[in-house]
């Protein structure tokens, strides 16, 4: 190559570069401080220039948390396939128009990230964009999100009402009823507690009325006692209030009947006035469900009024008890011994001969007493030892509701 034609070659490629900074240089003073299209060079045998401009931004979404809104956004490129440096975050108070705000927090200045965080923004409804930046040069601001509005409530709900059964039986056990009222609309999670398992946690909505339901809650996992209830609300700002409690005492363990026993209160191993039948059973029976009237279940109940209680003893010597003044519910106890051939009604006169029904809650026994009318007509041996079987009737059950299973109990040796 003559020196001419070197000489001419080197004076063109710094034209090109001037040029291409000329035009840069026109493009920004005509688009302002922060224009979008730009020129940028590319590699040949001469200076060249090529034309690329930063994209708009995504519309934003937003997420509110109290009175802090995060703000997250899709990345954008040039229209040459650059990525952006950066995003600059701005809100307004009005779907179109008004004055912009650049945000705070982490929303600050240039965002290297697709997501910031700005805290205490003030009240009311914002509207956010997202501006790409890409060194000197800024894309079109994004089209504003949905309006956001923060929660400024600070106040915290009051403490929920829980209504849960005072006791709860086996029948109640898989499916214990707790409900009560909190704020409306709020979200409320309630936690049970009791020996024996880990607690049991439900979330649920409180209505527009203040009411709120939890699924049946199951309790089978906690052993017999007391059993917690704590539920706790938080209202739309995020504020939490203090716990709402209620206990149920837990009973789920069926009654059993533990001993028959007979009792000789007239002439030995002869059925006669005196003599006694005592059930025994494992702990207290509701007292109401032995005979209808009898409604305290922590005192003795008796029944030995003159003509107020029968007890009939068959020729197969099978007891039965009925009574004049309650619904009575017991069942029948075969003796185990042949006392009698004739059937026997034994209801007494007055004067300590009464035929008498005691309940007794402490030592959970139900003690029949024989009085006068008749006498077994066979004195049974000493030997063999005689072993009476309580039949019980449907419908005892403890003080929790839990049923005494009705099938037969054999007792100890005993005879009259």
């Amino acid at each position: 190559m003559s020196q001419d034609r070197q000489v001419s070659s080197i004076s063109m490629g710094r034209w090109n570069r001037i040029m291409v900074i000329a035009l840069g240089i026109l493009l920004l003073s005509c688009a302002g401080p922060a224009a979008s299209a730009f020129w940028g060079s590319v590699s040949s045998g001469f200076g060249a220039a090529k034309a690329d401009s930063v994209a708009q931004g995504a519309k934003p979404g937003t997420s509110v948390s109290g009175t802090t809104v995060t703000v997250n956004w899709a990345a954008s490129t040039t229209a040459g396939g650059r990525p952006v440096t950066g995003y600059s975050i701005a809100r307004y108070s009005s779907a179109a128009g008004g004055t912009r705000v650049a945000a705070t927090g982490t929303c600050q200045g240039p965002v290297a990230g697709l997501s910031c965080a700005e805290a205490n923004v003030p009240a009311g409804t914002w509207y956010y964009t997202v501006t790409p930046l890409l060194s000197l040069w800024q894309g079109t601001e994004s089209i504003r999100s949905t309006g956001t509005t923060p929660v400024t409530d600070t106040t915290a709900p009051n403490a929920p009402v829980v209504n849960a059964p005072a006791v709860v039986n086996a029948a109640l056990a898989d499916k214990v009823p707790v409900s009560g009222t909190a704020e409306a609309n709020s979200s409320l999670v309630l936690t049970v507690t009791g020996a024996g398992a880990q607690p049991v946690t439900q979330s649920m909505v409180v209505d527009s009325a203040g009411n709120w339901t939890a699924l049946p809650v199951d309790v089978r996992n906690f052993t017999d006692g007391t059993i917690s209830y704590s539920a706790k609300a938080t209202d739309a700002a995020g504020n939490t209030s203090a716990a709402g409690t209620a206990t149920s005492s837990k009973d789920a363990t069926a009654p059993t009947v533990t001993n028959v026993q007979l009792g000789n209160g007239g002439v030995a191993n002869k059925l006669d006035k005196g003599d006694t039948v005592t059930l025994t059973f494992s702990e207290a029976l509701k007292a109401s469900t032995i005979c209808s009237i009898w409604t305290n279940n922590t005192t003795t109940q008796t029944i030995n009024g003159n003509g107020q209680v029968t007890v009939s003893v068959t020729a197969l010597d099978t007891l039965t008890v009925t009574t004049s003044v309650c619904a009575i519910n017991l069942g029948s106890v075969a003796l185990g011994a042949d006392y009698t051939s004739t059937a026997l009604t034994l209801n007494g006169n007055g004067n300590g001969n009464v035929s008498s029904l005691a309940w007794n809650p402490t030592a959970k026994t139900l003690t029949i007493t024989l009085g006068t009318g008749g006498t077994g007509d066979k004195t049974i041996p000493t030997d063999p030892a005689v072993f009476p079987t309580y039949n019980p009737a449907a419908g005892l059950t403890d003080i929790a509701g839990n049923k005494l299973d009705t099938a037969p109990v054999s007792g100890g040796a005993a005879r009259f």
